[in-house]
């Protein structure tokens, strides 16, 4: 698969860009974050090459700075190319190794940082580009929090990876390889006893990390429940202060402080010591004293100079030097594979099947055909043969206790999700026959929770129709009783209505939404309990925005308060995901089922008061 990757700039036969890959099904470690930056994949080898490339050349110049003090006490360097070179050409070779290690140094994090971008770029791009075409339904099962941290936290750990992490490796790859070849070259003896020294360390490095997996796994899980307990404490505040004062959150907050307490303590104990022991045997300083010592037996037998002593000194610390940062930068890939991953579990969803050639409803009417329906990742089904009709231009009632089904019916109207069994139809064609715009135009649908976006509240009206003028938006605003309140405000039109429209109450946000179903004037209109959080007063201003809405229109009602749909042309009763029963109001609460039951609780709901009588119960 990863062969596959081409360049982001190149286009398929049919114009498009070749799509990010999907998470492999081999699971190999690393296979994951190799498959996701494939499209920068050549820039990264050119910055790992040239980081590479430049600590070759730092090295060398160690060497030349040796060869520099062997000219000046006399001797000569018996190298082919070189033997007639003196200390002033070995010093400017010297000069120009640094000069060039500095510049391809730099180079490299230049290139790494223009990849990194243009990857960043690219999945960003391919990743919202992708979440447009899956399913709403699931958008809203997966969670902003989840998406966001894809989109967000995700990305930019590839980033960085790509872009601080690769050149290091490039560098820190090369130092070993390029300073055991030069220790080979210039003393043979010396360069075994780095190298043994640094197979020692590795060694005991193993020894320290046979558990890595396990230990880093219960780590990260420690240090979640410490982040959740966190945010759950600051989201619950006002809760927190008003009930418990706080004790219960920081009891559950202590509680994960002890578990990541006893998880490090644990950790510590069990690979500590071999750590430890490893990370000094692998530091400079072992490397410089043996290699030291052996030099000094070497050099007092008069088998070694003191020019290419110096040089061995300073090259063995290379070998050493280049294993610890490579240590830490794994922290960065362990980050960056885990991003990876999540990011092509994102892509690998299937996008919401399409059909070549959408057809167009002849009606508004609606027909649910013996729908089935389980939600993903569950076992009971959410709807099971469901089947009713919506002649165009009718009010029909959905209702049931809560777990019935309701907003699962609203819901698979504009195709947050696709039936597993049976067929909905809107004029008379399959909706999953209707392009997923057409199908829009067709059906509006004013949710429980009202969303407005940090943006003028005409253009969170205009949303539905962006060509709409502004006297169309003011006509649907004075539809949706919201004309008065919107004028009222410090800019009118133009006023921001904050982030989620935190700056307007809750029945404003309610009649902008409205505002945006009429001006999109579509033939069919999903409502799901629009009335749920309105205040008596905002009710009143909804209900009368809601007649003008609904007039002229198909219209499904998911009805949670029993009083706004008496007068339906047909209400159906759901009981955990069947229709118990179909009729008008009158019809049903004379046939004592389920809908009477649940009127007469809604009855006794309305006649209940604060008041007690003199036994203490509410009258």
């Amino acid at each position: 698969m990863m062969d596959t990757i081409a360049d982001p700039d190149v286009k398929t036969a049919a114009g498009a860009r070749p799509p990010l890959p999907k998470r492999p099904e081999t699971g190999a470690p690393g296979s994951g974050l190799w498959a996701i930056i494939g499209p920068v994949r050549g820039t990264i080898w050119l910055a790992m090459g040239m980081a590479g490339l430049g600590m070759v050349c730092a090295v060398t110049a160690v060497a030349a700075l040796g060869a520099v003090l062997e000219c000046l006490r006399g001797g000569h360097v018996d190298l082919p190319l070189v033997r007639t070179w003196d200390a002033w050409a070995f010093g400017g070779l010297a000069a120009g190794l640094i000069c060039a290690s500095f510049l391809l140094r730099t180079l490299a994090f230049v290139v790494s940082h223009l990849g990194a971008f243009r990857l960043e770029q690219r999945l960003r791009t391919d990743l919202t580009a992708h979440l447009a075409r899956v399913p709403l339904g699931h958008v809203i099962t997966a969670g902003t929090g989840t998406l966001t941290k894809t989109l967000q936290s995700d990305v930019w750990s590839l980033h960085a990876f790509v872009a601080d992490s690769t050149p290091l490796f490039g560098r820190n790859i090369a130092a070993p390889i390029a300073s055991l070849t030069l220790l080979f070259l210039i003393e043979w003896r010396l360069a075994l006893v780095a190298l043994g020294v640094f197979i020692l360390g590795m060694v005991v490095m193993r020894l320290a990390m046979r558990d890595y997996a396990t230990l880093r796994r219960r780590y990260d899980q420690a240090r979640e429940a410490i982040q959740a307990a966190v945010i759950e404490f600051v989201q619950a505040m006002a809760v927190v202060r008003l009930f418990d004062g706080g004790s219960t959150s920081f009891r559950r907050y202590h509680a994960a402080l002890l578990t990541f307490r006893e998880v490090l303590r644990t950790w510590i104990v069990t690979s500590g010591k071999a750590a430890r022991i490893a990370l000094l045997v692998l530091s400079p300083m072992p490397t410089l004293l043996a290699v030291s010592v052996a030099g000094v037996v070497l050099h007092a037998q008069g088998t070694i100079g003191f020019p290419a002593l110096a040089a061995v000194l300073m090259l063995s610390t290379g070998v050493a030097d280049a294993l610890i940062p490579l240590m830490w930068i794994n922290e960065f890939l362990r980050k960056a594979r885990a991003g990876a991953l999540r990011v092509q579990d994102l892509l690998a969803v299937p996008p919401l099947p399409t059909p070549q050639r959408s057809a167009t409803p002849r009606d508004a009417s609606v027909v649910f055909d013996a729908v089935r329906f389980r939600y993903p990742n569950r076992t009971d089904a959410a709807l099971s043969d469901v089947s009713f009709t919506v002649a165009p231009g009718t009010v029909t009632a959905v209702v049931g206790p809560s777990g019935s089904g309701k907003s699962t019916v609203a819901r698979l109207i504009p195709r947050f999700w696709d039936v597993d069994g049976g067929a909905i139809r809107i004029g008379g064609v399959d909706v999953r026959d209707c392009a997923p715009d057409a199908l829009m135009r067709h059906v509006s649908f004013v949710f429980q929770d009202t969303f407005l976006f940090h943006d003028s509240t005409a253009d969170n009206t205009r949303l539905a129709r962006p060509e709409a003028t502004q006297a169309d938006v003011e006509a649907a605003a004075r539809a949706a009783q919201a004309h008065a309140f919107i004028a009222a405000l410090p800019n009118g039109y133009d006023t921001v209505a904050g982030d989620r429209g935190t700056r307007l109450s809750g029945g404003q946000r309610q009649r902008i939404t409205l505002a945006r179903a009429i001006l999109r004037d579509a033939p069919i209109l999903v409502l799901d309990e629009a009335t749920a959080f309105a205040d008596p007063e905002n009710e009143a201003l909804i209900i009368a925005a809601l007649a003008n809405l609904m007039r002229g229109k198909t219209t499904i009602v998911i009805a949670h308060r029993l009083s706004t749909i008496r007068d339906a042309d047909q209400i159906a009763v759901l009981d955990h995901g069947r229709i118990a029963e179909c009729g008008r109001h009158d019809a049903l609460v004379a046939a004592d089922g389920l809908y009477a039951r649940l009127w007469r609780t809604h009855e006794a709901a309305q006649g209940w008061t604060l008041r007690t009588d003199s036994t203490g119960d509410p009258s």
